[in-house]
């Protein structure tokens, strides 16, 4: 977002066209279209809407990785205003503190993206150096849209009001030479993924980076979860020492710590793991932060049953274990040589929770299959699924259905009469048996005739 018409233009014409180079470390000037918060007393960013000015932001000479595409590149040029410029420019040095996300903040533009910057005034917390100070300190909140990086710095100016400096009149500082508020960055917070999707039961790392200058030591990190309105710690360090409020919630190593890496990780996600997560880093200076969104999903199954054979057919739809609740449940109907069409009269059961927080209902519909049979489906949507998820069934026509019944009836009537019929002949066969029997013992000679 850069002041002068035709930058971003450069800049895509220059990521089109860069030549395969060997990629070199080069300072480039980002430069944003901020708004600055007038009045309010914002110790660790997110300031209101109130009392808005607009503003530009020069983040001077950020390394940048160069392949080609910053061919084109000037540094700003202050000094030459418009009429209808913003009052206040910002011109914040960087040598002392890392800005890991300059470069999506300056590809933001050709990206197709935009990046929200507010500053405003920061206060120190009470301490004996704040009474003789004399510089002034500032805030900014920068982020991406459509999901990207979110960056929060804070700023400390440079210059002291000598006699006959010229002032800004909005802030009452000294400008310098280029006609802006000339500031240093000493510590920012940073997060590349402001807001996470991430499946019911699975592990999830929550970024949060930081870093400030010399002479500043770390003293905590603070990792809390607000949602629904209530608030609870999650995870705390303090000077090496850790409290963890979630199970299995752990920090990056200390050596991770160290080097500005203040990820936490969550494994065995659960419904109750979602929410708004504010990573918290304080310094023996500073505190800023970043909220990192939460998201939980569960995909549902989804199974297409005849509820009744009886005309007209009740075909029933059961969708089981999905998170969050909004859920899309269409019924289509397809005869067979025609075109699909929606169908509008299904009716619903009530909404069932389970004690993992899951959700699951019903939906039921009456069939008309017509003298064709018609084929139909239940199709879920849900924010879990990439694309829509879907049950089919055929329901036969009238005429088939009645045919299939009579086939039924005849074949469970010939079963009957093959049993009733060998139940018959098995009773004759042991009947003639037993009289086949009765008839041979008379016939047997007597023991006399024998000898004879």
């Amino acid at each position: 977002m850069g002041t002068e018409e035709g930058w971003c233009l450069l800049l895509c014409l220059a990521l089109s066209g860069a030549a395969d180079t060997e990629s070199q470390w080069r300072p480039v000037d980002v430069v944003l279209d901020c708004f600055l918060v007038e009045d309010g007393r914002h110790r660790s960013g997110f300031p209101s809407n109130e009392n808005m000015a607009k503003a530009l932001l020069v983040l001077r000479q950020v390394p940048m990785l160069d392949d080609g595409s910053l061919e084109g590149f000037t540094d700003f040029q202050g000094g030459t205003k418009a009429k209808d410029g913003p009052p206040v420019t910002f011109e914040a040095s960087v040598n002392l503190v890392q800005i890991p996300q300059a470069e999506a903040l300056l590809h933001a533009d050709c990206s197709g993206k935009e990046v929200t910057c507010e500053i405003s005034r920061y206060f120190l917390q009470a301490r004996e150096e704040a009474t003789t100070e004399t510089a002034v300190w500032f805030i900014t909140n920068m982020q991406v849209s459509e999901g990207g990086p979110s960056v929060s710095i804070v700023m400390k100016t440079l210059r002291d009001a000598d006699n006959g400096a010229v002032l800004n009149p909005t802030l009452s500082l000294p400008l310098g030479p280029q006609g802006t508020v000339q500031t240093a960055v000493e510590f920012q917070v940073t997060t590349q993924t402001p807001s996470l999707n991430f499946l019911l039961g699975s592990s999830a790392t929550l970024h949060c980076g930081f870093s400030m200058a010399p002479g500043s030591d770390l003293t905590s990190v603070e990792w809390r979860l607000q949602h629904k309105g209530s608030g609870q710690l999650v995870y705390s360090w303090t000077t090496g020492q850790e409290q963890v409020m979630r199970e299995g919630a752990t920090l990056e190593p200390e050596q991770q710590l160290t080097a500005g890496n203040a990820s936490l990780t969550l494994p065995r996600l659960t419904v109750k793991d979602e929410g708004a997560y504010i990573c918290q880093i304080s310094s023996s200076l500073y505190q800023a932060q970043q909220i990192i969104h939460l998201h939980i999903q569960a995909s549902p199954k989804v199974q297409l049953s005849l509820a009744s054979k009886a005309l007209p057919l009740t075909l029933i739809c059961n969708i089981a274990g999905y998170y969050p609740l909004d859920i899309t449940v269409t019924w289509i109907r397809e005869e067979l040589g025609g075109a699909p069409v929606k169908v509008s009269d299904a009716s619903f059961s009530s909404l069932r929770q389970s004690p993992a927080g899951t959700y699951s209902i019903s939906s039921s519909l009456k069939a008309e299959p017509g003298s064709a049979g018609a084929t139909y489906t239940c199709q879920v949507t849900h924010v879990s699924l990439d694309e829509p998820i879907s049950a089919s069934t055929w329901a036969a026509p009238r005429e088939q259905r009645t045919m299939a019944f009579e086939v039924i009836f005849a074949s469970f009537f010939l079963l009957a009469l093959l049993y009733l019929g060998l139940q018959r002949w098995q009773a004759t066969t042991a009947k003639v048996c037993q009289d086949s029997e009765s008839l041979w013992v008379p016939t047997l000679l007597p023991e006399s005739k024998k000898e004879d």
